[in-house]
């Protein structure tokens, strides 16, 4: 399957963006009558087939719609702490997208060595990884967060903060996720969260979990913990 990202298709006639349209004509060496599939981003995936092959606005008619395309019994929303090292954090858009998130929060902590970030190119790894993994949903990618207002705005759904702080009791992720539940993790600086951001986070109905006894860093229990919450689903 060759899939393309077409957000703005809403017609059975479509003409692909230049990028696009350079990688199905130049890339592929599509032709005239050559079968691809799009997808909004939104769940519907459409087979298409090439009607005009140009590079620079490739128009193609859709034949078939598939709404809620492989839509999971769940969604996950992962709030985490972008790295100094801004590579190690695209790494996450990247890979948590192939396995399968809808909704990533970058958060800003008291400890967090980056408070600046912009998504355009997050966005951009977003829709590749989105195209790879042939999935018809596209996680969102909302803007640099504070802390204290992801852990008070209104989730329904299973909340969860994982931290190394051993003062505070914490159950294995495991244990805390609950199949089928829309469930929002939270995963920190690699200083971990404060003291004061634990006791609000667990004040506004989080669970404390542990990843396990390794000291992972930023981007790997963020990945770890979207893996646990497929594998739980």
């Amino acid at each position: 399957m060759q899939l393309f990202y077409a957000p703005t298709i809403c017609g059975p006639s479509y003409i692909l963006s230049e990028e696009e349209s350079r990688h199905a004509v130049k890339v592929l060496r599509m032709v005239e009558g050559s079968r691809l599939h799009l997808t909004d981003g939104r769940g519907n995936l459409f087979e298409a087939e090439v009607v005009t092959p140009s590079a620079r606005g490739c128009e193609v008619r859709v034949l078939q719609t598939f709404p809620d395309y492989e839509r999971r019994p769940y969604s996950l929303t992962m709030g985490v702490a972008p790295t100094k090292n801004l590579d190690r954090f695209e790494w996450f858009l990247e890979k948590a997208t192939e396995v399968g998130v809808d909704v990533i929060v970058p958060i800003e902590c008291a400890n967090s060595e980056r408070r600046i970030f912009r998504p355009e190119r997050g966005e951009k790894i977003i829709a590749g990884a989105t195209k790879q993994s042939l999935k018809a949903y596209m996680p969102v990618l909302e803007p640099i967060t504070p802390i204290k207002k992801i852990l008070t705005r209104p989730f329904k759904g299973v909340k969860l903060i994982a931290h190394c702080r051993p003062e505070s009791e914490r159950i294995p992720i495991n244990d805390a996720l609950v199949s089928g539940r829309d469930t929002l993790i939270l995963i920190g600086p690699e200083g971990d969260f404060t003291a004061e951001e634990v006791e609000l986070a667990l004040a506004n109905g989080f669970k404390a979990i542990t990843l396990g006894t390794s000291r992972l860093r930023t981007e790997t229990a963020a990945i770890a913990a979207t893996i646990a919450t497929y594998l739980r689903n």
